[in-house]
């Protein structure tokens, strides 16, 4: 499958439901599941190539697999909120429940970047998850309980600004400024990432603009070094109740994992196996080979 299908399910919330989105690759049918959650203002076709790289590897070894990458509420093709303060880590693992539920995966394993980790860990960490939520094999992908303040602050310096361009390629030139510590990528690689970042401003110019709601960054500027340290804490008790098999993934100049907090996770809960990749920040793309054979044969070999 070169190309992925568009879903929808329907999530419960107090101002009568929202629909996600979600793309799936690979066998529609399959009881083995890899959900693969993104980051903070990105969406799900950021997995193309891993996504791609999975159903191949499990293809060749006649295994049956779905990949499924969701569209957060608020970002790509889902429903944007009435409500902002739905915004939120606890509301965004409600809506992967009723995902779940839908999908009745048999083996369910996980992919989290950043904001999708912190997803991961609350889902994975549940005490009493129901049966199509328990997780098996878990990848963090540059994000841990505990988050740095001053990343924290950078990230909130663009998120909002959704901006208006004229061609893709100014798009990706001005997401290139804030997204360099992605780590290297050719320009084909990096303009196949910014494409499904963008869509039509709706006044008709023929410009575009990023695909998020602008009201994402209401509840992340309410955020304070204190209530963001309380955050941490519950964090921390989901992460020591995960079960599942971790792979933690670092970029080796990352600004949001530290070292310390890496090398922590290796020690307790699940007692993540720790990878870093030199050359790459806050976080891993999933694009380099490299990256993508680490995630590969920790969950399907």
């Amino acid at each position: 499958m070169s190309q992925p299908s568009l879903e929808f399910v329907t999530c419960p919330d107090a101002q009568g439901g929202h629909r996600m989105a979600y793309w799936q690759w690979g066998q529609p049918d399959s009881g083995h599941v890899v959900l693969c959650v993104h980051g903070l203002t990105r969406q799900g076709r950021d997995f193309d190539v891993l996504a791609r790289a999975l159903c191949a590897h499990a293809a060749s070894a006649g295994h049956s697999l779905r990949v499924v990458c969701p569209d957060v509420v608020g970002r790509g093709q889902s429903d944007w909120l009435k409500d902002p303060q739905g915004y939120q880590i606890p509301f965004y693992a409600a809506d992967m429940l009723a995902l779940l539920q839908q999908l009745q995966a048999s083996t369910l394993d996980w992919v989290g970047t950043s904001m999708g980790g912190l997803i991961g860990m609350v889902v994975a960490g549940l005490p009493e998850a129901p049966a199509f939520a328990k997780v098996r094999r878990l990848v963090l992908n540059d994000v841990g309980p505990a988050l740095e303040w001053q990343a924290l602050q950078r990230i909130g310096q663009y998120l909002g600004k959704t901006g208006a361009f004229a061609t893709e390629q100014q798009a990706a030139d001005a997401m290139w400024v804030s997204s360099s510590t992605f780590g290297p990528h050719t320009p084909a690689q990096w303009l196949a990432l910014c494409r499904p970042m963008l869509k039509p401003l709706p006044d008709g110019s023929g410009r575009l603009t990023l695909h998020y709601d602008p009201a994402l960054a209401r509840p992340f500027a309410a955020a304070t070094p204190e209530s963001t340290a309380q955050g941490e804490a519950l964090l921390w008790q989901a992460y020591d109740h995960i079960s599942a098999q971790t792979l933690l993934i670092r970029g080796a100049d990352s600004d949001l994992l530290s070292p310390q907090t890496a090398q922590a996770m290796t020690q307790r809960g699940p007692k993540a196996r720790l990878i870093e990749f030199a050359g790459v920040g806050h976080a891993p793309t999933f694009v380099a080979n490299d990256q993508v054979q680490a995630v590969v044969e920790f969950l399907l070999d």
